[in-house]
C-alpha cells in the first residue's frame, strides 16, 4: 500500500463522516401549519426547556408541558418561553 493510496482512503473516510446528517426529531405543528425539528442533544422531558427549529420562525425555546404517545406518533405540548404561547407538536415515533 502506497502513501498515495492511504491518503485517498483517509480522504474518503473523512468525506463519508462529514456527509453524515445531524440527527433531529422531526414533527409537525398542525395549528401553525409548520414543520418542526428538535435537534439532537435536547432531553425532551416534562418541565425541561428544549430548543426547536420552526420552519417559519427559526429557532425557538419551549418548556415541555406534556408528552403523550398516540399510535405511531408522540404528541408534545409545549409553551414558548418568550411569548407564553402554548403549542402542540406531533412528532414521528421512529
Amino acid at each position: 500500500v502506497t502513501a498515495i493510496d492511504m491518503r485517498g482512503a483517509v480522504a474518503a473516510i473523512i468525506l463519508a463522516v462529514a456527509s453524515v446528517p445531524a440527527f433531529a426529531w422531526e414533527g409537525y405543528d398542525h395549528e401553525q401549519g409548520v414543520t418542526v425539528e428538535i435537534e439532537k442533544g435536547n432531553l425532551v422531558r416534562e418541565g425541561r426547556e428544549i430548543e426547536v427549529y420552526d420552519s417559519e420562525a427559526g429557532y425557538r425555546t419551549f418548556e415541555v408541558d406534556s408528552i403523550e404517545r398516540h399510535g405511531s406518533s408522540v404528541e408534545i405540548e409545549v409553551t414558548d418561553t418568550e411569548s407564553g404561547e402554548t403549542r402542540t407538536f406531533e412528532m414521528e415515533d421512529d
